[in-house]
């Protein structure tokens, strides 16, 4: 049975499936960069102000205060892309989706944040755990609406092209002319 909404045939499970493997690779990938342990003589302490980091950053120069925030934004950026991917409906409320993918990804970058409390040399920054699910939200509003529409149409040309098209009208249905009935 097929899921409403969803890309009809082999096309639908290999579009799951690459997302599906492509979030597993990007997930493993930043755990192994946010996770590790760092060598460092000294850690700062936890920031738990939302955008003091941020202004932190930005005292340093707009160089690399533009660096870090990129940094923040683009890290989980491609689950934007790869959550939705990976579920794989073309037909869903645009706002469902937004929803869902943020939370999803805001929850991601909580328990990286989480599990950093535990990794030595790593700091805990409220600052990240913002930027990454705003990076999360814009990647999916800039790429995932356009995408689906997309396949949407290229789904309904292949829909018509494999529907076989009714023949044309050839005009009224004569008609037989009513004659009264003599008495």
């Amino acid at each position: 049975m097929q899921r409403q909404g969803s890309i009809g045939g082999s096309a639908a499970i290999r579009i799951r499936a690459t997302g599906g493997v492509l979030l597993v690779a990007h997930l493993a990938f930043v755990a192994w960069l946010t996770l590790r342990p760092l060598d460092v003589p000294w850690v700062m302490p936890a920031n738990l102000r939302p955008f003091a980091g941020i202004r932190a950053d930005m005292a340093l120069g707009w160089q690399e205060a533009a660096r870090r925030i990129a940094e923040g934004l683009g890290l989980l950026a491609p689950l934007g892309v790869l959550i939705p991917m990976a579920h794989g409906r073309l037909s869903v409320s645009p706002l469902g989706s937004l929803v869902r993918t943020v939370a999803a990804g805001a929850l991601i970058s909580l328990g990286i944040e989480l599990l950093q409390t535990g990794v030595p040399g790593q700091v805990v920054d409220v600052d990240s755990l913002l930027l990454n699910t705003l990076g999360v939200a814009l990647t999916h509003t800039m790429v995932v609406p356009a995408a689906r529409a997309g396949l949407r149409r290229r789904s309904e040309r292949a829909h018509r092209a494999t529907v076989p098209q009714e023949e044309p009208a050839q005009g009224r249905t004569p008609t037989i002319p009513r004659v009264g009935i003599a008495p």
